[in-house]
């Protein structure tokens, strides 16, 4: 495959899941995944050291529906607004199919009173497959640069 149409439609993949979350289509996230997925959201110190720890660990399509479900039904928090920022999109290896690809991402929020801040930033570490012609996160591990967690992480990277 022609790897400069590879990270295009990489760059398309990562711009449709960014505004997906962005504008609060939970119900549509999982969509983006394999039906035996991994998401992991984990500190990079974590990470770099090979511990197991992550903030959320997600081992399936169902599992990730699982979190949408409790998102909307039982989660407390204050509205606010997220802005995903992806960049650096790299293919990072070809190998049987699937796409190791790294991207740099940062997600704004804006709570309606305050001013924009920086949520979260770090990089994606994804494994990427073809599945009906799409392309679908079969691993999607955001490793996040800080040690702190903050308070609201409720919703996906």
């Amino acid at each position: 495959m022609d790897r400069l149409r590879l990270r295009l439609e990489l760059e398309d993949l990562f711009a449709a899941y960014a505004a997906c979350l962005d504008d609060g289509e939970l119900e549509r996230w999982p969509e983006f995944f394999t039906d035996d997925c991994r998401y992991e959201i984990i500190p990079r110190e974590n990470f770099e050291r090979r511990l197991p720890l992550a903030v959320l660990r997600c081992e399936s399509k169902g599992m990730l529906i699982d979190r949408v479900a409790a998102l909307r039904r039982s989660s407390v928090y204050a509205p606010r607004a997220l802005r995903h920022l992806v960049s650096g999109v790299r293919i990072v290896g070809i190998e049987g199919g699937v796409v190791c690809a790294h991207a740099n991402y940062a997600v704004l929020q804006t709570l309606s009173d305050e001013h924009t801040t920086i949520f979260n930033a770090g990089r994606y570490l994804d494994r990427v497959v073809r599945s009906d012609g799409v392309l679908k996160l079969a691993e999607r591990l955001c490793v996040y640069d800080s040690v702190l967690v903050p308070g609201s992480l409720v919703y996906p990277i």
